[in-house]
């Protein structure tokens, strides 16, 4: 059987492959809910925040992906799987149901942050390891911090 062997020291691999992996599933996690909210909105701001939910959901998916090419070319097989997801995840659940819109704005606010903490977690471990994944997690940590100001923007801070 073929395997990928990272250019990395193993203790590197590992500590890289399971920051790698934390991220890819608070990302996967972080488009489901950002799509639930979407499918759920309601109220007089719902066409702005329905778009906004777009965005963030198109960032996510595109950052998952780039975490898990990222594992992959490491040697370390990425898991991208539903109950793999439920199990790590660090966002907390949705609400079931219709969201009002300043609360679907409070959700995502949330999702965001509870992400953007342990990105800047995985950050502060992968750094003295491995630069590569380190500029990865920075990128995305920019972008979803980026998401948590505009949605913040729409309640008022």
């Amino acid at each position: 059987m073929y395997t990928v062997k990272s250019s990395l020291p193993d203790t590197a691999t590992k500590v890289v492959g399971e920051a790698l992996q934390g991220a890819l599933v608070d990302l996967i996690d972080l488009a489901l809910v950002a799509k639930q909210t979407h499918w759920n909105i309601i109220g007089p701001r719902f066409r702005s925040i329905h778009f906004q939910l777009d965005e963030v959901v198109t960032t996510a998916r595109s950052h998952s992906d780039t975490v898990a090419e990222r594992s992959a070319t490491l040697g370390v097989s990425p898991d991208g799987r539903a109950a793999t997801v439920a199990a790590g995840t660090g966002i907390a659940k949705v609400a079931d149901g219709w969201q009002q819109d300043t609360q679907a704005v409070r959700t995502m606010v949330d999702a965001l942050n509870a992400v953007i903490i342990r990105m800047r977690e995985r950050m502060d471990e992968v750094g003295p390891v491995d630069r590569v994944t380190e500029d990865i997690l920075i990128q995305v940590t920019k972008d979803l911090e980026k998401h948590a100001w505009m949605f913040q923007a729409e309640n008022g801070g």
